[in-house]
């Protein structure tokens, strides 16, 4: 198949009620729990992605076994401190920054050592923010500055520690929480607030994990080496992939759509707080709670003119993912100039995602001024495009391809988009969602 895609006409209107794919940020903590968990888990609804096939194979590295069924995964869990590896074990994470920083913090009482490797994507990206709290802890760690590759050899003398995580990185947090589990005595941790997907398993298992917040932060406290039961889980839709829907939908004429089954965790939910603000015409219904997650159906109506917004910066951790998809939509949908802070992690995701949707907009003919960190959108709500566009060089970043084609699919213009296997990483079946809903491409 080609691994471009090409797209000259705008989507139909269409009325319709979808299943998105499976929360990737549970599926790779569920499956990292289950590994340690004493007995068989069962994961239903486990997304079949590029990211969680790694994870399922790095766990089965450390002599961890599972068995794929049709419905559900099998798991058998080797308890805490269980993990074995042969001679010169290497982990491969592929694109998947939350298996590369948690599988470290999972290893770190491992007996033996690991190298970690991952995909020229994941091997540009920062790991000094989990290297520094896991040397505190004890585990010795070797690095290419501060990147990929990693060599690690774990320790049986871990110290509990007290960290102050400041960046607002569920990764760097899990990270933590993973290695506070192999750790004897209390690990306290204060942190940004972030994604608690970790969190929230841990107390569903009953493990000894206390939590409390108040408006910017989270104080954690974990008590080491508590052994826990395997588990059966149901991972819900992503609200990451369910966002492309959510936008295509805005952006599209006379369309309505209704979204299933969806984690709208409020760690999670930062598009539609931000979505809210600009007035557009989305809600959710049917909510309710499963083993402490939020889930709900999300029901979205095009709508023609958007709210510029001064967006609160206290939002950015809980929408890091989502803020391509917020940019093209307050570029080409709203009134006014909208404005965005302290958005320096963007730049550490995939790809320097800051920087090409600044690239990116302006192509369009969208006004964006740029001050370090902080951007300024000047919104076109009448824009439409007539010209020939082509997207390549994004390092293969799945979110970069999909933004781009739900552009193609909504402002006309005739595009070609590079790279269109990269949505095997998180959303395999985007495309075929998306032609459900009558989008037409090559």
């Amino acid at each position: 198949m080609r691994n471009k895609l090409t797209i000259k006409n705008i989507i139909h209107p269409f009325k319709k009620k979808i299943n998105v794919s499976s929360d990737k940020s549970l599926s790779i903590r569920c499956i990292l729990l289950a590994s340690i968990a004493l007995g068989k888990s069962k994961i239903f609804n486990l997304l079949d992605s590029e990211d969680v096939n790694s994870t399922l194979q790095a766990v089965k590295k450390m002599g961890v076994t599972y068995k794929k069924k049709k419905n559900f995964i099998e798991l058998y869990g080797v308890g805490i401190n269980g993990f074995k590896v042969k001679k010169n074990t290497v982990i491969d994470a592929g694109n998947s920054g939350t298996l590369a920083r948690c599988i470290l913090g999972l290893c770190s009482s491992l007996d033996g050592k690991i190298k970690l490797i991952g995909d020229a994507s994941l091997s540009r990206r920062d790991f000094s923010r989990v290297i520094k709290p896991l040397n505190l802890f004890g585990v010795n760690i070797n690095s290419h500055n501060k990147m990929l590759p990693i060599n690690l050899e774990g320790t049986n003398l871990l110290r509990p520690i007290n960290y102050f995580e400041n960046k607002g990185s569920a990764q760097v947090k899990s990270c933590i929480i993973f290695s506070a589990l192999n750790t004897p005595g209390l690990t306290k941790i204060k942190a940004k607030k972030s994604r608690d997907h970790t969190e929230l398993l841990l107390k569903h298992l009953n493990y000894p994990i206390k939590i409390k917040k108040n408006k910017n932060f989270e104080f954690i406290s974990i008590k080491g080496l508590e052994q826990f039961k395997s588990f059966n889980y149901k991972v819900p839709g992503d609200i990451s992939s369910a966002s492309f829907f959510i936008i295509l939908t805005l952006m599209a004429k006379n369309s309505e759509l209704i979204i299933k089954d969806i984690n709208i965790n409020p760690s999670r939910i930062g598009i539609l707080k931000i979505l809210k603000k600009m007035k557009a015409n989305i809600s959710v219904i049917n909510r309710r709670t499963y083993k402490g997650e939020l889930i709900g159906d999300i029901k979205v109506k095009s709508t023609k003119y958007l709210k510029s917004i001064n967006c609160p910066e206290n939002l950015n951790s809980a929408a890091i993912d989502e803020f391509l998809l917020i940019f093209l939509i307050a570029g080409t949908k709203s009134k006014g100039i909208s404005s965005f802070s302290n958005l320096a992690e963007l730049n550490k995701k995939e790809s320097p995602r800051l920087d090409i949707a600044i690239k990116f907009l302006r192509m369009i003919g969208i006004k964006v001024k740029q001050k370090k960190n902080h951007i300024k959108i000047f919104g076109n709500p009448k824009l439409k495009l007539s010209g020939k566009y082509y997207i390549k060089k994004f390092f293969k970043d799945h979110r970069v391809f999909m933004m781009s084609v739900i552009a193609a699919l909504t402002l006309n213009g005739k595009w070609t988009i590079e790279d269109r296997d990269s949505i095997k990483t998180s959303f395999p079946n985007f495309l075929t969602i998306l032609k459900s809903l009558g989008a037409e491409f090559k």
